[in-house]
């Protein structure tokens, strides 16, 4: 637009005749970069080794930029510098690191740059292209100092941009030859080659800052990830294309719902570039459904990337469905339905994660933090396993570390991995590595009072940050998980109750919890649950759920149909009760008396498949199958 207005009179004709000024303009600009001889003896760049930015913005191959004006602008600042004008973006995988560059090349195409980049070419040279083959020695240098040279004969208006520039370190190196980094160092130092660089931090700190030569020669421009909101942004510009190629059409609570569900299930990846994932994948899904049953456009919704949630996390659909405010306000009857009594622990447990779901929680903590105490067999593990079930699903959701393995000071490193040189380094940590495969789970720290007091250090990160670094520099994410930690202290007051008051055991409990823990590790639990003694009458509920668990899996393996009766039931509860044990000495009773007898029933032919059976009491008292 600049060149076509210094000549007035022929800027007048053409709007006589209604041209499109800015679209010729930048017609002539693409007529210009694909002169034969535009750059003489641009060799490197033009054969197949690199990516000219400006023709692809000109092209429209380029997605559009959202949000990312500072970082832009500031790439345009270095790059306006005398010398050291190499800008490096640095910023996690997904960012958008790469787009801030198309970003420049359009604004130059556009020419809504400062005038002295406004004749400029980025092209983004494939690292790998130009090492690819270079198998005599010389012939990588070669390759390199040919790249400098024409960049230096384009007398300033060649941008080279390198994705991944961390890999010019050691590139090409081999039978003592010097590799990219050294070879461009000089030419960077003197502003000869304009330079722009990708990484992400960790590279960045491994590979760049560790060369004080090469640092010294990039500056650094720190690429955040995007807000959910600014997510959205960019979703709604990009979803054209993608509604384009998949042939369907994306409603606004779908891009909606592709920030929001992929920022809160999705940890491991970052913003914009999970979220675009998410549409591009529920785009293809639509795709291949459309062929089966129709050739219409389809209109994607929310539960379409429900969807793709639940197939990419393994979390189950109803989870990330608004369903879920209904099952979470009946979350007490569902768990009552596992657990027999207990109601008060029951009540707590729901109420705990219903703050977390409604969004009164800190985001980058736990969903819940809690600590089951009390007694052994009164339900604490069992509320446990039955909150895995309900909330994330499945027991296989559950992940259990019993802390009488962490007794020792150098026990601590198996959490999250032994160190380098050490047995075991390659094998991650016990907790991160089970966290990092399956982030949506719940956590049973079983027995934590028996943990050695360096343990409670790396709790207190995980409770306040919600993150635990490995031994590989790993970041786990524990933001979608629930902590649980069972203990016994208090036990022998619970079982005082009768005589004490309930209050006055809660009392009591917590004292004794701050003679056993420190106050900081208390103060980051969300509540401590108090479990009571179980009574009679809730022994034999739980008698109940024990022997139809036994009938169901008779009739799964066998199809053998058993019926107790109540004389049985009533023998099974008063061998197998046990206030000061709890419900487990009941396990055991019914293994013993039922199980057993009933297999070696089964191995003698007497019970076949397919069978009646009815377990009574002879004449001695002992279990008798009719």
């Amino acid at each position: 637009m600049e060149k076509l207005s210094r000549q007035p009179f022929k800027i007048d004709v053409l709007m006589k005749y209604g041209t499109d000024l800015t679209k010729m303009a930048g017609e002539v600009n693409l007529y210009i970069l694909l002169l034969p001889n535009a750059l003489p003896g641009m060799k490197i760049c033009v054969n197949g080794r690199s990516m000219h930015l400006i023709m692809a913005a000109f092209q429209g191959k380029l997605d559009p930029v959202i949000g990312r004006q500072h970082q832009l602008e500031r790439v345009e600042q270095i790059l306006l510098k005398r010398r050291k004008n190499n800008p490096c973006l640095v910023g996690d995988p997904g960012v958008g690191k790469t787009v801030i560059v198309e970003g420049l090349a359009q604004a130059i195409a556009n020419a809504t740059v400062p005038p002295k980049l406004q004749d400029k070419k980025v092209f983004a040279i494939d690292m790998g292209r130009l090492v690819a083959g270079a198998s005599c020695r010389g012939e990588f240098e070669e390759r390199i100092t040919q790249l400098v040279d024409e960049v230096k004969q384009s007398d300033g208006s060649i941008i080279l941009f390198i994705d991944e520039v961390h890999t010019l370190i050691g590139a090409g190196s081999g039978r003592g030859a010097l590799d990219a980094a050294n070879m461009l160092k000089p030419a960077l130092a003197r502003g000869e080659l304009k330079c722009i660089g990708a990484t992400t931090q960790d590279e960045y700190r491994k590979y760049i800052e560790a060369d004080s030569a090469l640092k010294r020669r990039f500056q650094s421009v720190e690429v955040p990830e995007p807000s959910v909101d600014e997510a959205i942004e960019i979703l709604k510009l990009l979803c054209g294309k993608y509604e384009t190629h998949h042939n369907v059409k994306y409603s606004e609570e779908a891009l909606v719902a592709a920030a929001r569900l992929s920022n809160q299930y999705i940890s491991d990846r970052f913003l914009p570039d999970k979220a675009i994932d998410l549409i591009d994948e529920a785009g293809a899904q639509a795709q291949l459904q459309n062929l089966i049953v129709s050739n219409e456009r389809r209109v994607l919704i929310e539960s379409d990337i429900q969807q793709i949630v639940s197939l990419w996390t393994g979390i189950p659909i109803e989870i990330v469905t608004p369903e879920e405010s209904q099952r979470l306000m009946n979350m007490e009857n569902a768990l009552h339905n596992r657990i027999i009594g207990q109601h008060e622990a029951v009540e707590a447990v729901s109420r705990a994660v219903r703050r977390a779901r409604a969004g009164i929680r800190d985001p980058l903590q736990p969903i819940a933090s809690l600590m089951f105490t009390g007694p052994t067999g009164v339900g604490k593990t069992q509320l446990a396993n039955a909150l895995a079930v309900e909330y994330f699903g499945s027991k296989e959701s559950m992940i259990r570390l019993d802390m009488s393995e962490y007794m020792e000071s150098h026990s601590v490193s198996n959490l999250f991995g032994s160190p380098p040189g050490y047995v075991g380094y390659d094998e991650g940590g016990q907790l991160t590595e089970a966290v990092r495969l399956r982030p949506h789970s719940l956590i049973l720290f079983d027995e934590i009072e028996k943990a050695h007091p360096s343990v409670f250090n790396v709790m207190l990160q995980i409770l306040d940050d919600g993150r635990l670094t490995d031994n590989k520099g790993r970041k786990v994410d524990f933001k979608n998980a629930v902590i649980i930690m069972t203990s016994n202290i208090g036990g022998s007051l619970v079982m005082r109750e009768h005589s004490l008051g309930f209050d006055q055991v809660k009392m009591e409990v917590a004292e004794e919890l701050r003679e056993n823990f420190r106050p900081e590790f208390l103060n980051r639990i969300d509540e401590v649950v108090l479990f009571c003694q179980l009574s009679s009458s809730e022994i034999k509920e739980i008698a109940d759920i024990m022997l139809k668990e036994v009938s169901e899996r008779l009739i799964k393996a066998k199809k053998i149909k058993l019926k107790v009766n109540e004389k049985v039931r009533e023998m099974l509860v008063r061998e197998g009760y046990n206030p000061n044990y709890g419900a487990r000495p009941l396990r055991r009773t019914i293994v013993r008396l039922l199980e057993d007898n009933l297999a070696e029933e089964i191995l003698r032919g007497n019970i076949k498949e397919g069978d009646s059976v009815t377990v009574g009491l002879d004449d001695k008292g002992d279990i008798k199958f009719f």
